[in-house]
Order: C-alpha cells, then sequence, then structure tokens
C-alpha cells in the first residue's frame, strides 16, 4: 500500500478573511481531509469549521502535537499516513514546521519515505521581513531570546554585532505580553543608528508594521500592544 501524503497546512494568523490569506486550492485540500495533527484542536477545529469540511467536524480524526509532546510519542502520529490515508499537519505560528514543534515530524515523515507537501498561506517571519525595509538577503530567525536582563542585553549586543558583520537582518520573537519589556531591552543594548523594524498583529484588522532607527525609538517612547509580533534588527 501506498503512503498517504503529509499536507502541511498555514492557518490565519487572525481572523481575516480566508480568501484574503489562503488560496482557494488550499482550503480546498484542508476541507476534504479527515486526518489532522494540531496544536488545539479547538483552534483547530474552529479554523475547518471556516473553511467548511466536506467531513463532519464531530467525525474529524485530530491528534496532538505541541511543545510537550515527547519524541517517542511521533512515529504513531504518522500511523494514518503508513495506511493510506492523507493527513494534515496544522500549526498555531500560522505556517507549520517554522518556529513550531511539527518540524520534527516533518523529518521523520522524510525518513518514511512519506510524501510531503507544503502549501502556500502566511508566514509571520516572511511578511515581517519583507515590510521590514530592511535586508532580505541574508537574515537569521532566532526565536524567543533570554528573558533575564543581563542575559537578554548579552544576547541583543551579540545579534547586533552579528548584523553588522554579516550584513544581515537579525529576526526574534516574544511572547505578546513581554512586547514592551523586550523593546526596552533592545533600546537600551543597541546603538543609536541600528534599525528596528517591530511587525505586529500581521494579516488583522489591528496589523501596524514601524521600522525605526533605534534613536528614533527611544524619541517615541512606545508602549506595544499585547499582540503577537515579529522584531527585525539590522545593525548600522
Amino acid at each position: 500500500m501506498n503512503p498517504g501524503t503529509l499536507y502541511l497546512i498555514p492557518t490565519p494568523l487572525g481572523e481575516g478573511g480566508l480568501n484574503w490569506i489562503l488560496p482557494q486550492q488550499v482550503q480546498e485540500v484542508a476541507a476534504r481531509l479527515g486526518h489532522f495533527i494540531v496544536e488545539h484542536p479547538k483552534t483547530a477545529r474552529a479554523f475547518l469549521k471556516r473553511v467548511g469540511t466536506t467531513v463532519p467536524l464531530s467525525t474529524l480524526h485530530l491528534t496532538i502535537l505541541d511543545e510537550h509532546t515527547p519524541p517517542d510519542r511521533l512515529p504513531h502520529l504518522l500511523a494514518p499516513l503508513r495506511t493510506g490515508h492523507d493527513v494534515g499537519l496544522m500549526s498555531e505560528a500560522g505556517c507549520p514546521a517554522v518556529a513550531d514543534p511539527g518540524a520534527a515530524l516533518v523529518r521523520l515523515a522524510h525518513q518514511e519515505g512519506i510524501p510531503v507537501v507544503p502549501l502556500v498561506g502566511p508566514s509571520a517571519l516572511m511578511l515581517a521581513l519583507m515590510a521590514s525595509g530592511l535586508e532580505g538577503q541574508r537574515f537569521t530567525f532566532h526565536g524567543y531570546l533570554p528573558v533575564a536582563g543581563s542575559a537578554r542585553k548579552k544576547a541583543l549586543r551579540e545579534l547586533e554585532v552579528t548584523s553588522r558583520r554579516q550584513r544581515a537582518t537579525q529576526l526574534f520573537i516574544e511572547t505578546p505580553y513581554r512586547n514592551t519589556a523586550l523593546l526596552q531591552a533592545v533600546l537600551e543594548a543597541c546603538h543609536d543608528d541600528t534599525l528596528l523594524c517591530v511587525a505586529m498583529a500581521l494579516t488583522t484588522p489591528q496589523q501596524r508594521i514601524v521600522t525605526r532607527s533605534i534613536a528614533a525609538w527611544k524619541a517615541s517612547a512606545p508602549l506595544l500592544e499585547k499582540l503577537p509580533a515579529v522584531f527585525c534588527l539590522q545593525a548600522g
């Protein structure tokens, strides 16, 4: 028996119109599947309800893959694929397997010869970089920086040095309620001529994207909303 296909299904970053965010073909793939691997069943079902599944929501098979899933659980998640069922992998992060625990599952699927098909959809990281005006030829995503003050400032100074040496944009994120604290740490750690873009709530009605020098950020004394944000930094 041939294995099924693992579809990597992007999900909206907010409540914007689906047809504006996801191509119709992506919605059609999500609508026909009966098996999904998800981070949170509640939000997954809400998304699938918006898509309009051809399979009744009550009969969908949803299994959980999140940051707490042990590695020895991953082979079990691939069981439907081994028996010929197509499966959709969805993430709370927008694009599966990018800044997301799904990467390990995708790697295992490749090891077992299971076809993997990425579908088109929003990536907050790429959208932020596109809109920042910063270096798009060379960039690195660092995920979450240390929370402790001294360790965070040390990390930011190292990112600034790396950005200057490599002429590369440095991307990082934070839990929304700590956005302002992270911004203040950047302002304290980095040089005035360094550029910083903060891209918040991308693809939603609350979207806000601002690129300024550190000096200009300091002058505005900003408080950031508690919304998902991507920080992009490029040293001058």
